[in-house]
C-alpha cells in the first residue's frame, strides 16, 4: 500500500509539472487560442480520480502564482472543476476517445463559465495572455466586458481542452496495460 501512495504522490507531482511547464510555455510566447496547463489535470483526474485531479489542479495554479505570476492563483478554482469533473466523468463512463473528445466539450464551457469572470472581476478581462488581444478588439467593437473576456476564452477552451483530453487519452493508451487506470474500459489494446 506504502508504494501506491508513493506511486502517485510522485506521478502527481509529475502531472502538476508538466501543467506549470506547459501554461508557463505557452503563457510567455502568448500563442492565442490555447493554454494547455490542465493536462496534467485531467491525467492525474483520469488515472487516480477526481480528488487526485483536483489536488493537481488547484496546486498547479497555487505554485506557478508563487513562482511566476500571482495572476494565476485565482484561477485555481477552474482548475479544480477540470479535476474534479474528468475524475467523475471517468469513473462513471470509463475514458475512451469518444468520452476524451465530449469531456474537453464540457470543459470548454464550463472553464470559461468560472474563468470569464474571475477575469473580469479581478483583471478588467486582462490577464497577459494570448487572447488579450480579442478582448480588447471586442472591447473596441462594442461588447461588454463579459462577453469581451468570454468569447475568446471558450473559442480558445474548445481547442485546449479537447487536444488537452484527448492527448491525455492517448497517452494512458500507451501506457502497458498494467499500470493502466481501472477506468479504462473504453481503451482499445
Amino acid at each position: 500500500m506504502k508504494n501506491k501512495k508513493t506511486f502517485a504522490l510522485i506521478l502527481c507531482a509529475f502531472a502538476a509539472a508538466i501543467n506549470i511547464v506547459l501554461g508557463t510555455l505557452v503563457g510567455q510566447l502568448k500563442i492565442p487560442l490555447i493554454f494547455l496547463d490542465t493536462i496534467g489535470t485531467i491525467f492525474a483526474a483520469v488515472y487516480f480520480g477526481p480528488w487526485y485531479g483536483a489536488a493537481v489542479g488547484a496546486a498547479s495554479n497555487i505554485i506557478t502564482g508563487m513562482i511566476f505570476s500571482p495572476k494565476d492563483i485565482p484561477f485555481f478554482l477552474v482548475n479544480v472543476v477540470v479535476g474534479l469533473l474528468v475524475g467523475y466523468i471517468a469513473k462513471k463512463y470509463g475514458y475512451g476517445i469518444i468520452t476524451a473528445v465530449v469531456t474537453g466539450l464540457i470543459l470548454s464551457v464550463v472553464c470559461p463559465l468560472i474563468g470569464s469572470p474571475i477575469a473580469v472581476w479581478l483583471y478588467g478581462g486582462v490577464t497577459g495572455s494570448g487572447n488579450d488581444f480579442l478582448v480588447f478588439w471586442l472591447r473596441k467593437s462594442g461588447a461588454d466586458i463579459f462577453t469581451s473576456a468570454f468569447i475568446p476564452r471558450i473559442t480558445g477552451n474548445i481547442i485546449d481542452k479537447v487536444i488537452s483530453s484527448v492527448l491525455v487519452w492517448a497517452l494512458i493508451k500507451k501506457l502497458p496495460a498494467e499500470y493502466r487506470p481501472k477506468i479504462d474500459n473504453n481503451l482499445p489494446a
